[in-house]
């Protein structure tokens, strides 16, 4: 049984993959309690793998080829049988983690969304993984450049610096001002943005 928060069909609105029609399971639970995350851990039913592949199928009548398996922290409850299941469907499986945890067999694409560096975490966000296809790295404005370069040079093909989401117009702003002056000057980064909140999709 999964603790599934929600199921919805979308696009991609950050990284590689950003403007791609997918299928979102957001799996409720995390080992780590970053200050930004607007995920509800406390809001979850519980479903069987058929019922979620019933689901996932329903909910994409295009057959859209891409499911992304979000949360939380996704690899505390993603098995084989899941991946297996949406597999024999079609689908290709994105996954989206702070890694902290070893990805289980059968996933086609990882996002690494490393929490080491936010403050208030501690220990426990050391990352365990040793590549991915893409990095992911939030940016709130404080994370020294030298913890920056350090997962430029993470094994993945691509390294994306995004804007924090602070909830604070003026402080974002700032940020995403702050962001792209950085890319413009190490140019292993590319910029991702939270594309879904801009323009106002699900």
């Amino acid at each position: 049984m999964y603790k599934v928060n929600e199921i919805f069909y979308s696009l991609q609105g950050e990284g590689f993959w950003t403007g791609t029609p997918m299928v979102f399971v957001r799996l409720s639970g995390c080992n780590l309690r970053c200050p930004f995350c607007d995920t509800n851990h406390s809001e979850f039913r519980l479903m069987t793998v058929e019922d979620i592949v019933k689901q996932v199928t329903a909910v994409d009548p295009e057959n859209c080829g891409h499911v992304c398996i979000t949360g939380g922290e996704p690899l505390l409850q993603l098995g084989t049988d899941l991946i297996d299941a949406l597999h024999r469907f079609y689908y290709s499986i994105h996954v989206e983690t702070n890694g902290t945890k070893l990805v289980p067999r059968g996933v086609d694409w990882v996002t690494l969304s490393p929490k080491e560096d936010v403050r208030y975490i501690g220990p426990a966000a050391k990352v365990v993984l040793d590549q991915a296809q893409e990095v992911k790295l939030v940016f709130d404005g404080t994370m020294p450049q030298e913890r920056i370069e350090r997962w430029a040079q993470f094994p993945a093909k691509w390294h994306f610096l995004q804007p924090c989401d602070t909830g604070d117009p003026a402080r974002n702003s700032k940020i995403l001002r702050d962001t792209v002056a950085y890319i413009k000057s190490h140019t292993t980064w590319r910029l991702s943005l939270q594309t879904h909140k801009i323009i106002g999709v699900r």
